[in-house]
């Protein structure tokens, strides 16, 4: 597979506490250059982000990021709040507490209420599989594949672990046909990337392709 193909479904990440303008207008104008799906920055630079990118590149952001346990009135505020901003997706967190409690009527309530918040924008569903058991991560296959919401994701990438090759081939195996599958956090190489693509992930999150990206025209 092509860099570019793979850059293409990389949504360029940069959710660092410290992160700023000037930081994230360089991601910006990589994301632009290298062709990513899109970036993903903190919810206070959406605004001033699309702004600078107008129509050149997505912007997505982060609800609920990244513990998950805000309520659901919260999330729904911040995610109005994002796509008046200029937010076109959503990446949320789910409540993994709920999911201990095995609430996932709860779950699945909350996904679409956020997905109703979007106003029509994209919405993907984190379910930080790292503090989930085998079983939990099946139920949310099943939960978020029954919600409105358009993708699963794998993590935020500020727990105890990131994305692995066996969540994203158990999300493909249990998840219905034409939901999305982001893996994030921990995607360290190029062939990471084509592994995680062909196991069945359509998006990827991700900074270090870009870092590679221009490792390459630097040679």
């Amino acid at each position: 597979m092509e860099i570019k193909d793979i850059l293409s479904r990389c949504d360029h990440t940069l959710l660092a506490q410290s992160s700023t303008w000037e930081q994230i207008k360089g991601i910006c104008d990589d994301g632009i250059k290298y062709g990513t799906a899109s970036v993903c920055i903190p919810p206070s630079h959406v605004r001033a982000a699309k702004e600078y990118v107008g129509e050149r590149l997505k912007i997505c952001t982060v609800i609920g990021f990244p513990n998950g346990y805000s309520t659901t009135e919260t999330k729904c505020f911040e995610t109005s709040d994002a796509v008046k901003n200029g937010a076109d997706e959503i990446d949320m967190v789910i409540n993994v507490g709920m999911v201990k409690e095995g609430r996932y009527g709860d779950v699945l309530s909350e996904i679409n209420a956020v997905k109703k918040s979007c106003g029509g924008k994209l919405l993907k569903v984190i379910i930080e599989t790292c503090l989930l058991t085998e079983e939990e991560k099946i139920q949310m296959c099943k939960v978020v594949s029954e919600s409105d919401a358009d993708y699963i994701k794998t993590s935020t990438g500020f727990s105890t672990g990131g994305a692995t090759f066996e969540d994203v081939a158990l999300m493909k195996k249990h998840c219905r046909p034409g939901l999305g599958i982001k893996a994030a956090g921990g995607i360290s190489s190029l062939e990471d990337a084509e592994k995680f693509l062909s196991l069945g992930a359509t998006r990827l999150g991700t900074s270090r392709i870009v870092k590679i990206a221009k490792s390459l025209e630097s040679k």
